[in-house]
């Protein structure tokens, strides 16, 4: 973070001494002398507790929502949220700085997308993004801390569950183009309706300038009905829509990844680029289409973008093909939908098993997907059907997946626990089969295939 005035970080939120702050955090144990640390009342730990002990160790002020014993009154700072304060801070800090910025939302793709435009970016200089899933109203202020001089470019990631959130990331962030990947139905627990999620993910408009471009799914059923605010520029990217602005035609496997032909139609001029991605599936193609759409709508040269799109790497378990004991994991333990688990079991359908080998999906509880969850879970089940020769359903609520898939004669194993998972897997997979794990993060199917890689030969 680069030093700044309290009063002006704080503007807005306190009248503050002119003195320079060289953090902003939320851990206590990163408190260092003339930071400003920012108390988040928890279910298990309470921030507030470590109040004293941040200003002991050189903490120059304290943001908290009450008075805090042993923080004196000039140091403490008392908002009633602990989250608009991040962004209020987050908003005045990035007044500094001017890089060509990129903001992603959507209900499905946000980070691998992020990833993308991050790949882009770089080809073209020193470029900041949003560290794992840090999309919220801490993530995405903690980015924004992270803006420096040197920063040509940058990328952030805003995520949601209600409405206003995005508002409130986006004009804090004040991106020079927007993404928006995908209407879907996450969070319908929350928002009700995909008409909803619709308008909460349309609010990423607040915080653009005039003339921006806003990047839209030209094959989504709902974006092409939003009300696009004249004042942006709207440009489609897809590949059955024969009408969006950036396309891709004759998809193909290559190896591990995937090729395509990138069609560019822009001011009555067509550009045709040969692309190959290192990620399996065609959801994937759809997340490189509007990394490549958002940089060169911003002026980035165009062959030099398109062929950026090869430098992507994955994070974490994401879309990750590994190999362990002799068999062949795919790895996308970070999120699920219904529409993220089609993609995924499409992705195992295509691919080959080992000989004697079978498909096995590993599939968790989908979460927050309100009254679309049972017929959420049973249409996956039945995708499953359709992809994999065994089904390990895991949770409470993929019991309907579970069922659903034995309907439809697939062979069904629902475990409650984690452990049965491991256990079970532990027992029966075998050299050659190709395994598909995906649920909800909360699931933590990470830690699960952490247990079966150590319980495996050759791990």
């Amino acid at each position: 973070m680069k030093l700044m005035n309290a009063n002006e970080l704080l503007a807005g939120l306190a009248l503050a001494r002119p003195v320079p702050i060289t953090a902003v955090v939320t851990d206590s144990r990163k408190v260092q002398p003339g930071c400003i640390f920012v108390c988040f009342p928890g279910e298990r730990v309470d921030g507030h507790d470590y109040a004293a002990k941040a200003y002991q160790a050189g903490a120059e002020y304290v943001i908290a929502n009450h008075p805090v014993e042993g923080v004196p009154e000039d140091h403490l700072v008392i908002c009633e949220s602990s989250y608009l304060a991040m962004i209020r801070m987050a908003s005045n800090y990035r007044t500094l700085f001017s890089p060509l910025m990129i903001g992603v939302t959507g209900s499905v793709g946000k980070t691998t997308t992020k990833e993308f435009c991050y790949a882009v970016l770089s080809a073209f200089g020193n470029t900041l993004k949003t560290e794992g899933n840090q999309n919220n109203e801490i993530g995405l202020p903690n980015t924004l801390f992270r803006l420096e001089d040197t920063t040509q470019y940058a990328v952030v990631e805003m995520g949601m569950s209600h409405l206003g959130e995005i508002a409130r990331l986006v004009r804090a962030a004040r991106p020079s183009a927007g993404i928006i990947t995908m209407i879907g139905v996450s969070h319908l627990e929350n928002l009700g309706t995909r008409e909803n999620i619709l308008k909460a993910k349309m609010e990423i408009c607040q915080g653009l300038p005039d003339g921006a471009p806003l990047v839209l799914n030209a094959d989504d059923d709902l974006l092409p009905t939003a009300q696009i605010p004249g004042r942006l520029r709207p440009v489609w990217f897809g590949i059955r829509s024969s009408s969006a602005d950036v396309r891709a035609i004759n998809i193909h496997t290559v190896g591990e990844g995937t090729g395509f032909t990138l069609v560019d139609n822009v001011d009555g001029e067509t550009y045709e680029f040969s692309v190959t991605i290192p990620t399996a599936g065609v959801h994937t193609v759809y997340d490189a289409l509007a990394a490549y759409t958002a940089a060169t709508r911003l002026g980035l040269e165009r062959a030099r973008a398109a062929r950026a799109l090869a430098s992507y790497q994955t994070t974490g378990m994401r879309q990750n093909i590994v190999q362990h004991g002799g068999v062949t994991f795919i790895e996308d333990c970070y999120n699920a939908s219904p529409d993220s688990m089609k993609a995924a079991l499409q992705i195992l359908h295509d691919r080959q098993p080992g000989p004697g080998g079978r498909r096995i999906a590993v599939l968790g509880d989908m979460l927050e997907l309100g009254a679309a969850s049972e017929p959420g879970h049973r249409q996956t089940g039945k995708w499953a059907a359709d992809a994999a020769d065994l089904l390990v359903a895991y949770g409470p609520l993929s019991a309907a997946m579970a069922e659903a898939a034995r309907q439809k004669g697939l062979q069904t194993i629902h475990c409650q626990a984690a452990e049965e998972v491991v256990e079970y897997l532990r027992q029966n997979v075998r050299p050659g089969d190709v395994v598909l794990a995906k649920a909800s993060h909360a699931m933590k199917l990470d830690d699960v295939l952490k247990q079966l890689y150590a319980a495996l030969p050759n791990a």
